[in-house]
């Protein structure tokens, strides 16, 4: 467990983009001027993101750091709604492709002035995937990982069956649904952690790179893959594609999903027919009829 912690501690420092200290804002304040020199992990960690972005059409952009700020989500002050013109204008610095990677000298650069990297929906996918190779080193035979939510098992339990996870409810407390985890990772990307509602209307952190505001036509998506990584960073492109697009990427890269769609229907990938125990149905009738219309909309 000592050498998990430590990982996670590690990798924090190269990847933090609240950090003033990380790589990642080293890379971040050089943006239109020079490359930078990183470590093996913060070059890998980048390759792998580049890989998604393109698999996801840009749906997932590390090159999202602006934005990120710019709503008021970066944990520095409480969020709020920026003007229409000021997302506008840094939209064009939301673009992967501009990121540059020089694998021989191990540098990474933006061609931009402005842009900056968040890496934070791949981040703590890709540490549960380092974690497990670590405490697979010391000698662990199985495990399940969770770091903030992202999880990842391999092995059984001792009681000889698969790990058993929940996934949240997005709009109550407990979970609706749970599946069984062997040697793989799951993560949900959801719109009821990081949020506020302003006028009826709930703005979250999940950013449409293409539109600048918060991703519309999903409240929650959970990605099943081999991979930290992968779980992680296409829960959050899917959660931007929505259910038809999202349901048609995950099939054809052998991923396996759960979408929630904004009017709360359930999507799943094929191969999780029979597989996805659904625990109680999402959100039920109002009880009060007189008031549906009202009581229904808070519940929502």
């Amino acid at each position: 467990m000592d050498a998990g912690f430590a990982e996670i501690k590690k990798l924090e420092a190269l990847l933090d983009f609240f950090s003033d200290d990380s790589e990642i804002s080293a890379i971040n304040k050089a943006a239109g001027y020079k490359a930078v020199k990183v470590s093996v992990e913060t070059l890998d960690i980048i390759k792998k993101a580049l890989m998604v972005s393109d698999d996801t059409n840009g749906a997932f952009d590390p090159a999202i750091g602006p934005l990120t700020k710019l709503w008021g989500f970066s944990g520095k002050g409480a969020a709020g709604i920026p003007q229409d013109g000021k997302i506008k204008n840094i939209l064009p610095l939301i673009n992967y492709k501009k990121i540059m990677i020089n694998s021989s000298l191990s540098e990474v650069s933006l061609q931009k002035k402005g842009m900056e990297m968040d890496l934070g929906a791949i981040a703590k996918g890709y540490a549960a995937d380092k974690v497990i190779e670590a405490i697979k080193a010391a000698g662990i035979q199985a495990a399940l990982v969770s770091i903030a939510g992202d999880i990842k098992g391999f092995g059984i339990k001792p009681d000889g069956k698969p790990w058993r996870v929940g996934i949240q409810d997005p709009r109550a407390d407990g979970i609706f649904a749970a599946i069984d985890l062997q040697d793989k990772a799951v993560s949900t990307s959801g719109d009821y952690q990081r949020y506020f509602i302003k006028d009826g209307r709930r703005y979250h952190h999940i950013m449409d790179p293409k539109t600048g505001y918060p991703a519309s036509v999903a409240i929650s998506v959970s990605v099943i893959a081999d991979n930290g990584y992968a779980a992680d960073s296409f829960s959050t492109g899917v959660f931007v594609l929505g259910p038809e697009k999202g349901i048609k990427l995950l099939e054809s890269m052998g991923l396996s999903g759960i979408i929630v769609d904004a009017a709360k229907k359930i999507h799943l990938t094929k191969d999780l027919d029979g597989k996805i125990t659904i625990e109680k149905p999402l959100f039920p009738p109002c009880k009060k009829i007189h008031q549906a219309r009202k009581s229904c909309q808070n519940h929502l």
